[in-house]
């Protein structure tokens, strides 16, 4: 399982520089709210379970259920940003430049190939609503920061979710495709 360390190594490496990269740039508080810095520090630190878990002989179920977790997490985030946000604003090249090409890219990319090929939990289909819940908590959170919060404190649109009232949509459209997303790894792996 050498090939698991590696990546699961690699992925903890990158966002923890990607991470900190962006919280020197934009400060912990602005950075904290991006699904994309939390999905990937939720993989990252299933990551890290799994390579101290390797190293010492055995990894248990529940930190294999943690890293399908942080690994549909972080691929919402890739297909957000490749189906999406690009489009939106027209402009991949600085969703994909810097810090941003590890925590859209390249950590999703290692996270999915290291979760169905050697980092595959025991589990029946319930796995897959698991998956589900960090885009849910954030959904919830994002939901009462834009839409809920009083006008002097909501935080701007920046993933433009709401934009001309569509949140039912956005949240059925992101919820949707995060359960296809489980799913589809839960099948795989």
């Amino acid at each position: 399982m050498k090939a698991s360390v590696v990546f699961n190594l690699m992925i903890a490496v990158f966002v923890a520089a990607a991470v900190r990269k962006h919280i020197l740039e934009a400060g912990v508080k602005h950075v904290m709210r991006y699904y994309t810095i939390l999905s990937n520090i939720l993989c990252a630190i299933a990551a890290v379970l799994v390579v101290l878990c390797r190293l010492s002989g055995s990894v248990p179920n529940w930190v294999l259920v943690l890293k399908h977790i942080g690994t549909v997490a972080v691929t919402l985030t890739l297909l957000t940003v490749s189906l999406y946000l690009g489009p939106v604003y027209k402009n991949y090249r600085d969703l994909l430049l810097g810090p941003s090409f590890f925590l859209h890219l390249l950590c999703p990319l290692l996270a999915i190939v290291s979760r169905i090929t050697w980092d595959r939990p025991h589990g029946g289909f319930g796995m897959v609503f698991l998956g589900i819940l960090p885009a849910l908590f954030y959904g919830l959170l994002y939901f009462q920061k834009v839409v809920v919060a009083p006008e002097n404190r909501r935080w701007e649109d920046f993933y433009k979710f709401n934009s001309g009232g569509k949140w039912p949509f956005s949240a059925v459209s992101v919820i949707g495709g995060c359960f296809v997303i489980s799913l589809l790894i839960w099948l795989w792996g």
